[in-house]
């Protein structure tokens, strides 16, 4: 059964009327196939008209819809189901919230490595709801320095809440476990790219996000809080939550006219829960598109390139003396 977010609801509206239309038509002999086409044209004219429009806070409501695709699907399509996951940071446990392995592209072997939330309820728990606690971030630094070991590429899916906020996670270092990926990505001698696919929180995301390019989906957000909690620290309530995903510039388009990203993927219709199989081979042609000339590239002057950029980000005002 389909999902629908509350500004969905003229899609559900037209969605439920073509499914009892196919019904009538299924049991009688009546030919509904002109109101049929009238419907579905509707529908995609209805699609067309809310996701150009979308606010802020509708696209965050997108960025969770539960019928999006998380990292696992990702990969399994982008390499052809070649994809071989590896275990453990070496040191406390294998973090089910982090996943990460081998797989190939097109023939090109790559690191993958991303969040994973949960396409379920049990799931969900099994995995935190894709909130790493330090082990994944240590498990994905294993894994993108046994990349660089071989030579080969490193791919991160980004889509967290937030790192775990829990006290056993900032008893094990959840801080440093996050700052040493900060200055370990920076210097990685093998092309990195990162992708947002859904939420983009704080530290969390940030922790497998310093790559030679950092893309976003159409419909995610990045931003070092989430609309919610901005709203909650603010205005002591999360009622101005929409003001608040305004405010913070979270969207694509924000990040990339701030020149905090370097690409926007675009999404099928509907966004990617419409068609995720569309979506991932979206990313997947984005990929092969950078792939392909980052590797051509020295390694020293990836690092040099990566630092320069990270470096330019943001403002710094001089005071007056």
């Amino acid at each position: 059964m389909e999902t629908y977010l509350e500004f969905e609801k003229p899609i559900q509206h037209l969605a439920e009327q073509i499914a009892k239309l196919k019904e009538v038509g299924a049991q009688s002999d009546v030919d509904v196939n002109a109101s049929l086409k009238d419907l579905e044209r509707k529908l995609d004219e209805t699609r067309k008209q809310l996701y150009a429009n979308l606010s802020p806070w509708e696209r965050v409501q997108v960025s969770r819809h539960p019928d999006r695709p998380y990292t696992l699907k990702y990969i399994d399509r982008v390499s052809n189901g070649t994809f071989i996951e590896l275990h453990g940071d070496r040191t406390v446990k294998d973090d089910k919230a982090m996943v990460g392995g081998f797989g190939s592209i097109d023939g090109r072997t790559v690191m993958f490595i991303g969040q994973q939330k949960g396409i379920n309820t049990k799931m969900r728990q099994y995995r935190n709801f894709g909130m790493p606690n330090p082990e994944g971030y240590r498990k994905a630094l294993r894994l993108m320095k046994l990349a660089e070991k071989f030579n080969k590429p490193v791919i991160t899916f980004i889509d967290t809440p937030g790192a775990f906020p829990g006290l056993e996670a900032e008893e094990r270092g959840q801080g440093e476990a996050i700052a040493r990926n900060l200055f370990e990505m920076m210097q990685l001698r093998v092309p990195v790219i990162c992708v947002i696919i859904g939420e983009g929180a704080s530290g969390g995301a940030l922790g497998i996000g310093i790559g030679d390019k950092v893309l976003m989906l159409e419909n995610t957000w990045y931003s070092v809080i989430s609309p919610e909690s901005c709203s909650s620290i603010l205005w002591r309530s999360w009622d101005y939550k929409e003001q608040a995903a305004k405010a913070l510039k979270l969207t694509a388009t924000d990040m990339l006219a701030n020149k905090l990203i370097d690409g926007v993927i675009p999404e099928p219709l509907g966004g990617a829960h419409a068609d995720p199989d569309a979506a991932c081979d979206l990313v997947k042609a984005e990929l092969l598109k950078h792939l392909s000339k980052l590797v051509k590239t020295d390694a020293d002057k990836l690092v040099e390139r990566r630092v320069k950029k990270f470096c330019e980000m943001g403002v710094v005002l001089k005071a007056k003396a």
